[in-house]
Parts: structure tokens; C-alpha cells; sequence
């Protein structure tokens, strides 16, 4: 893939000499609320002490960079088979390169992306934001979910957010660091998660590397978090250690989280999209990953069935406050649809139902 062509780092030694130079590590990504591993991001790692940064950088000098990451790529593929049940595996493309024929083909090597998170990293300026959809909107129809990298690092990063309408949002660095001690950060996280509910998708914490700043998250209800303090990448998908799983708990019981909608939930019928047969409401319309498509509901004063869009989807951490009120500020046409609440995969774990939500509500005053 990289060919014959000999590209030096700084130091004078051969970029990719042979391509098993490129290995990968897998960091853990963390459901606060269950206190389980429920993905895992793929991490380049290279020989000698040259951090990737520089590897990827001299490969953009050498114009290469497109076919190092379909390399990364390859690699990740390759491992999405050996993911523990639940799982998903997060897999880094510049948005920039997502276009280039070495990459796709990459992406190819799986005709079923379910369980596969393409995760556009670096906030490169991409001129054509119309064709940067169009791309990640055919890893979806594969099964692919989509997660923006760092978000709140810049406008572009923000342009890319409302192109591209990630199911995954990374909250940058910038703001995870010492946001225990920080109100300005702490708003700063608090407006990218009430964002990232908007557009219906998870706020991931990347790199929290205290218990303050875990603490911080778990009041905050941030159903993702990810960095050392929760799992150091390892060259195989490693459990979720004991003691991390006790502090996570700890943590989230202390923020409250019984105040969450995951005592509100009410099982529900699941069937495929287009399935033929006599449905019965209230209903979710699955597709063909498991993710929820469409509502099956009654008209209450008619009867009537009637199919209605997902528009707002939670996760059961989430606060009863918050999505009562996200729910009432939708469309009037689903204003008092019932809420989707799903795992973090997607898959549909039940209905909330606005009345359910406002007395629990009133109650709590």
C-alpha cells in the first residue's frame, strides 16, 4: 500500500520500512452509568520513541498520509471481529482524506460496518462540508455510526458538527482537563452536551485522567468518558479493571443519577422496518442494525396507527429534567411522542412517555 518509496522521519531512519511497523493499542471507552466497557478507539503506535503525530506528519510531507491511514484502517478492520459482546470499535479518518480511493477501500474491506465508529479526527479545513455528508451518510446506510473528534476546538470543528450530525461527539482535551475546578469549562462541556442532545448523540469525555474530573462528568450526566484513569491503551481488548468499575459507581451514585430516566422506562415491542405484519402500538420500527427507524403509535381519540419519526433519543443516564425538557421543545407534530431511550450501541432499550416524565418531575420539587 505505501509502496516501494522510502520516507524518513526527523531522525533520518525509514517511515514504514516494512507495513508491520504499524501496530494499534485499544483504549476503553466507558458507559458511566452502567460502569461498563461498551467500545474501544483504535490507537496507531509505531517503533522507537516518535509519538504518532510525527509518523502522520511525515507522511503528509511525503503526500502519503491517505495511504498510512488506510493502513491504520486495514489494521482496525481487521480486529472488529475479535470486539467483546456489546462493543464497538472506534477507527480514526481525517475528514479530509474520508474521500481518497485508498481510504474507501479500506472502509470496504467490511461490507457491515455495524459495530464500527468512524471517527473523523483533526479539524483540517474540508471546502466541500455537501460532500463530507454525503461520505459519512453512505458508512451509515453500512451500519457505521459517526463521531466528530474534539469537539469545541474551533469553528471548523463546529461546521463540521452541523454538516455532518454525529451520533458521537468527543468533547476536546482542552475542556476535560481540570474541569472540576473550572465553572467556565464546566458551561463550556455543560452547552456542547446540551448540543450534542439536539442533534441526538453522545458526549464522550476524552482523556479524564482524575477522579475530579470524573466526578465533574458524572454530575453532569455525560454518558461517555474515556482516558487513563479509566484504561490505558493495551494491544488487546482488555476488561474494565475492578477498581475502576468501584470508583465509576462510587462516582455516579454520589452525582445522583437515581434522578435519571432509567427508572421511567417502559419495555417495549421492537419489529423491523417494512416488516409485514399486523403491528401492534406502541412500537418501535427498527432497522436493519437495530437501530430505531420509526414510531408505531395509536391516535388516542381514533385509534388509528400511524408511523412517526425518532426525534429525540436518550441515554437512561440521562436526567428527567433535561429530557422532558428537550422533548417538549421538539416539533409540535412530536412534541408528546414518546422518548427513545437506547444504549450507547444503539440498540433500543424502551419508551419514556411525557407524562411519565412531567410527574416525576413535579414530584422532584
Amino acid at each position: 500500500m505505501l509502496g516501494t518509496r522510502t520516507v524518513r522521519l526527523p531522525d533520518c531512519r525509514p517511515l514504514l520500512a516494512d507495513a508491520d511497523d504499524l501496530t494499534l493499542v485499544f483504549q476503553p471507552i466507558v458507559d458511566l452509568a452502567a460502569a461498563t466497557i461498551v467500545g474501544y478507539e483504535a490507537l496507531a503506535r509505531f517503533p522507537g520513541a516518535a509519538g504518532p503525530d510525527v509518523w502522520f506528519a511525515a507522511a503528509a510531507e511525503a503526500g502519503i498520509s491517505a495511504e498510512l491511514e488506510a493502513l491504520a484502517i486495514h489494521r482496525a478492520m481487521a480486529a472488529v471481529d475479535a470486539l467483546p459482546p456489546g462493543t464497538f470499535l472506534t477507527v480514526n479518518v481525517s475528514p479530509h482524506l474520508l474521500g481518497a480511493d485508498v481510504v474507501q477501500e479500506a472502509l470496504s474491506v467490511r461490507a457491515d460496518l455495524h459495530r464500527v465508529v468512524v471517527e473523523l479526527t483533526e479539524h483540517t479545513q474540508v471546502d466541500d462540508l455537501g460532500c463530507l455528508r454525503r461520505q459519512t451518510d453512505a458508512l451509515r446506510e453500512r451500519g457505521a455510526l459517526i463521531a466528530v473528534d474534539d469537539a469545541g476546538s474551533g469553528y471548523s470543528g463546529l461546521q463540521q458538527l452541523a454538516a455532518v450530525r454525529p451520533q458521537l461527539v468527543k468533547l476536546d482535551r482542552a475542556l476535560v482537563a481540570d474541569v472540576d475546578s473550572d465553572p467556565v469549562r464546566m458551561a463550556l462541556a455543560e452547552m456542547i452536551g446540551e448540543f450534542a442532545g439536539r442533534i441526538d448523540a453522545w458526549l464522550l469525555a476524552e482523556g479524564v485522567e482524575t477522579t475530579a474530573e470524573l466526578a465533574a462528568f458524572a454530575r453532569l450526566g455525560v454518558p461517555l468518558a474515556q482516558g487513563w484513569l479509566l484504561g490505558r491503551p493495551a494491544p488487546e481488548f482488555r476488561p474494565l479493571d475492578p477498581d475502576v468499575a468501584r470508583l465509576v459507581r462510587t462516582q455516579v451514585a454520589r452525582a445522583r443519577l437515581t434522578e435519571s430516566v432509567a427508572s421511567l422506562l417502559r419495555p417495549v415491542r421492537r419489529y423491523e422496518a417494512g416488516e409485514d405484519t399486523h403491528a401492534v402500538a406502541p412500537a418501535v420500527l427498527v432497522g436493519p442494525h437495530g437501530e430505531p427507524a420509526a414510531l408505531l403509535l395509536s391516535d388516542p381519540r381514533t385509534g388509528e396507527v400511524y408511523t412517526s419519526p425518532v426525534s429525540l433519543r436518550v441515554h437512561p443516564s440521562t436526567g428527567i429534567d433535561d429530557t422532558l425538557r428537550r422533548a417538549l421543545t421538539r416539533p409540535p407534530a412530536q412534541r408528546f411522542d414518546p422518548v427513545v431511550c437506547t444504549d450507547p450501541t444503539g440498540d433500543v432499550l424502551g419508551l419514556l412517555r411525557i407524562e411519565d416524565l412531567a410527574t416525576a418531575a413535579r414530584a422532584a420539587r
